[in-house]
């Protein structure tokens, strides 16, 4: 009995893992935050040059929150992937949630406990990055370009 149970959730697992590759798919085939802004209240770009990965990041503000992102670049699937989901989850949101959400993001990546109550969305598909180390910092560069862009840097390098 406990041998079929075992089977049971290890061919659970494949099927998330597909499913999560489906959505980090999904966001690097029609990316969100491509349309350009009007107004420009926060930007930076961001580089690893390691891998190759660059970002362009800018916001516009309204009424204290992000109203909308501008991203782009070129990388791989992961960071543009992770540079999707932050345009899409950060619309909305005020600096201070959106920090909450990067700051998340980065103790998901590095293993470390976040016990603060938030909507990760399709961040969650991004969790199994960490098990690639060397593609961490492709999840995370459009993150860091982010917050960066709040403190006034233009320019960010990850290596």
């Amino acid at each position: 009995m406990i041998q079929m149970k075992e089977k049971t959730q290890s061919q659970a697992l494949p099927h998330l893992d597909e499913l999560y590759k489906e959505i980090i798919l999904e966001h690097y085939r029609k990316p969100c935050g491509r349309e350009p802004l009007d107004k420009v209240d926060y930007h930076a770009e961001g580089m690893n040059p390691l891998c190759g990965d660059e970002v362009r990041l800018s916001l516009c503000m309204k009424d204290k929150k992000i109203d909308k992102v501008h991203i782009e670049g070129h990388g791989c699937s992961i960071s543009v992937a992770s540079g999707s989901i932050l345009a899409d989850m950060l619309r909305g949101k005020t600096i201070d949630e959106a920090k909450r959400v990067s700051r998340y993001l980065k103790d998901l990546m590095h293993d470390k406990s976040n016990k603060e109550k938030i909507d990760i969305g399709d961040l969650e598909a991004l969790e199994g990055v960490k098990k690639f180390p060397v593609r961490i910092k492709c999840a995370l560069l459009p993150w860091t370009t982010f917050e960066e862009a709040l403190v006034g840097h233009e320019h960010v390098e990850i290596s």
